[in-house]
């Protein structure tokens, strides 16, 4: 796991890390050698180039959106709390997302695709994940509204970006936290539609790095609400 600068919460307090540190650290460094590994060979090896239509492109652009809002909700938090577990987590979060931020805007470049397409999440309408709950994006007797795509995707609301920056100490530690388990919630059902549409090699691994590492990350935000007693 990235270390934020400064000392590392075992190092300030003396402690061993806690086993669901041990547990995170195990997916972010398996996920960071499949990333590493595909982004330099990959590319060179795919059969083709997704259209601007394929479930590749339509998860680039939408993880775009996706991961700038959860850099910048680690950012805020990261600059304001006390909390030494939630200022690392914060800063892996941000550097992480903005590394893939970054590739997916290359991903498109390199398959000379626009960077907009087709409305958010149109990509999945029709797939039907695990617990056979299917995702028809838009569909019914009336389109989904932005707004609407943006909530199934776990985005945080004006509303909740507001009451995150106003609010300080151990209850902005809870409201970033319980925002950013919602916000990884929507990005993982993203990555196994893609793992289950998809056949760009590059995006399947990404995809299956999301999956793991966020899924892990759930967990450890629900074990750190857990310690910090959170009520929100």
């Amino acid at each position: 796991m990235t270390s934020a600068p400064g000392a590392a919460p075992a190092e300030r307090t003396g402690r061993s890390l806690p086993p669901w540190w041990a547990v995170l650290l195990v997916a972010i460094a398996v996920a960071g050698v499949a990333f590493a590994i595909g982004r330099f060979t990959t590319f060179a090896a795919a059969p083709a180039t997704p259209g601007t239509d394929s479930p590749e492109a339509g998860f680039a652009r939408d993880m775009q959106v996706h991961h700038g809002q959860a850099v910048e909700m680690a950012m805020d938090i990261y600059r304001t709390t006390e909390n030494d577990d939630v200022r690392v987590l914060a800063y892996d979060i941000a550097t992480t997302q903005s590394a893939q931020k970054g590739e997916f805007y290359d991903w498109l470049v390199k398959w000379n695709l626009p960077q907009r397409g087709a409305p958010l999440m149109s990509w999945m309408q029709g797939w039907t994940d695990a617990s056979g709950s299917d995702h028809e994006h838009g569909g019914g007797s009336a389109p989904a509204s932005e707004a609407e795509l943006m909530t199934q995707m776990g985005m945080a609301s004006a509303a909740d970006l507001a009451q995150l920056r106003a609010e300080s100490g151990t209850a902005a530690d809870c409201t970033f936290l319980r925002l950013m388990i919602r916000h990884h919630e929507g990005a993982v059902p993203m990555a196994e539609a893609l793992l289950d549409l998809g056949s760009e090699p590059r995006a399947l691994q990404v995809a299956e790095s999301i999956r793991a590492t966020q899924s892990a990350e759930i967990d450890l935000m629900t074990s750190l609400r857990a310690g910090l007693a959170c009520t929100d």
